[in-house]
């Protein structure tokens, strides 16, 4: 295996000049508050605010002993220039009418967008490896990041989530390898390019590519001419790993590519006994051992790399993998050395976390809220737990969720559980009920979480499983139902 001195010149970034007072406005996010963690580990003195703050961020940051302040008062920014502060990074969740937002403009103070301060204070000089895709980044980023942590490599990164085997979303590491997930959603009010356009990767995976985010673009293509434009930055001796059997990705690379490239094809099941097999995929590919993915062997270029045993479940899981080993491999990780790695690989929180077991009931918190996260989600859940009872808690938070876009495809994704409950909050502006009629199995929207928990918890027995879905706090359901199982 080759050390990272092979490929790059080992370098410390921990000494940094012109220490600042930066304050972070929307630091909650799960990338901003990663942020507030690298400044911080830079020197800078770091404070930020936040309005509807949950965990795990703000457990992380107050952990870390950073300065949170409850909403956005322009009183948080100092009387005048003396006290102001030298920085103000404004997330992507800021817009105009923000009274903080307003101050910063009225007064003239110094502001930049997140994914700008990370491009201009952290990483220069950096061996980046960023991980997109509409799906799987966080999973895939963290499994990178453990590889190489496992390896000695002692990468930097910054993951839109809290990988346990590191138990904080961003560090700066100490070498020149940083690992960051790669969001395609927008940089700022005032900078509407994609998050991952100021990152100047050397190593791009892209796991897949679907339309979200109907709130800032209006269909499948403009995401394209994002990817295109980020495709643009790698350079000629970098790498692109895609998935050959995506044809919104294939389009993308038909766009223009000028790196070199590696794509997977996805898995085929062998079963519990191996048979004879097609002859396997150029690039990378998988065959299932397991039909829940929990065990899989990983080829290249035809050649077996070894069997990976571990406790992940799902086929998105398996993808995820084979990506994160793909990018090791790209600064020297050899693909056995990689696969011994995942073998203790713990996933993010919030993707399929188990947060407890009552009177033999699996609850689990996933962050899943598009339909074809869901479907992959209960896929492995299916495949693990045979003709157990799956229970989904779902609540449509996203943007994409709440304007409507995949009412139509979101009862199909649901169809391997055997219940569903929705949640029809107030800023959902579609009939949840009426989406639901056609769903193939049995579904109940209500309008209260408590309604919820009372509805799941009375009909819950032992061996089942339920899995709560969404990309917020969900008014704390999570320990409530907890609470409620156990009486």
């Amino acid at each position: 295996m080759a050390s990272p001195s092979d490929r790059i010149p080992l370098r410390l970034f921990l000494i940094r000049a012109n220490l600042m007072h930066v304050h972070i406005l929307g630091i909650c996010g799960t990338f901003m508050g990663g942020l507030a963690l690298l400044a911080r580990a830079e020197g800078h003195k770091v404070t930020g605010s936040d309005a509807n703050v949950y965990p795990p961020m703000s457990t992380q940051l107050e952990e870390q002993g950073i300065e949170l302040i409850q909403g956005f008062d322009p009183s948080q920014l100092g009387k005048n220039e003396d006290d102001a502060p030298d920085l103000v990074v404004v997330g992507n969740a800021m817009s105009r009418g923000n009274p903080c937002v307003e101050a910063v403009l009225n007064r003239g103070l110094k502001y930049t967008s997140g994914p700008q301060f990370l491009a201009e204070h952290i990483l220069p000089n950096r061996w980046v490896l960023a991980v997109s895709g509409t799906h799987g980044k966080t999973s895939t980023s963290s499994m990178l990041a453990w590889i190489l942590e496992e390896c000695g490599y002692e990468p930097g990164f910054l993951i839109g989530g809290v990988p346990q085997n590191f138990g904080v979303s961003a560090r700066l590491g100490n070498s020149p390898f940083f690992v960051v997930e790669a969001d395609e959603y927008d940089s700022a009010f005032f900078d509407k390019r994609s998050k991952f356009v100021h990152y100047q990767p050397r190593t791009l995976v892209i796991n897949n590519l679907e339309f979200d985010h109907a709130d800032i673009f209006d269909d499948l293509k403009a995401i394209q001419r994002q990817f295109n434009h980020v495709i643009r930055t790698v350079p000629g001796q970098g790498k692109i790993i895609w998935p050959k059997d995506s044809e919104a990705v294939q389009q993308v690379i038909e766009m223009g590519c000028w790196s070199e490239q590696e794509t997977y094809t996805k898995s085929q099941s062998r079963g519990p006994k191996a048979i004879e097999q097609q002859a396997p995929a150029q690039g990378w590919s998988t065959q299932l051992i397991a039909d829940d993915g929990h065990k899989f062997e990983l080829f290249f270029n035809g050649d077996s790399q070894g069997i990976l045993d571990w406790s992940l479940i799902g086929q998105h899981n398996v993808e995820n993998a084979t990506m994160a080993i793909a990018a090791a491999l790209h600064v020297g990780v050899q693909p056995e050395v990689a696969i011994e790695a995942l073998t203790k690989f713990s996933p993010p929180k919030r993707r399929m976390e188990l947060i407890g077991t009552v009177n033999g009931i699996e609850v689990y918190d996933d962050f899943a809220h598009h339909p074809t996260a869901i479907a992959t989600t209960l896929q492995g859940t299916r495949a693990k737990v045979g003709e157990g009872k799956i229970t989904i808690i779902l609540e449509p938070r996203s943007n994409t969720m709440k304007s409507g876009v995949h009412k139509d495809t979101l009862a199909d994704s649901m169809k391997l559980a055997d219940e569903a409950y929705l949640y029809q909050a107030d800023n959902i502006g579609w009939d949840v009920k009426a989406a639901m009629e056609k769903a193939e199995l049995p579904v109940t929207v209500l309008y209260q979480i408590d309604e919820i928990i009372d509805a799941v918890a009375s009909k819950a027995k032992s061996g089942d499983t339920i899995i709560v879905m969404s990309n917020g706090g969900f008014g704390g359901l999570h320990q409530k139902l907890l609470a409620k199982l156990s009486t």
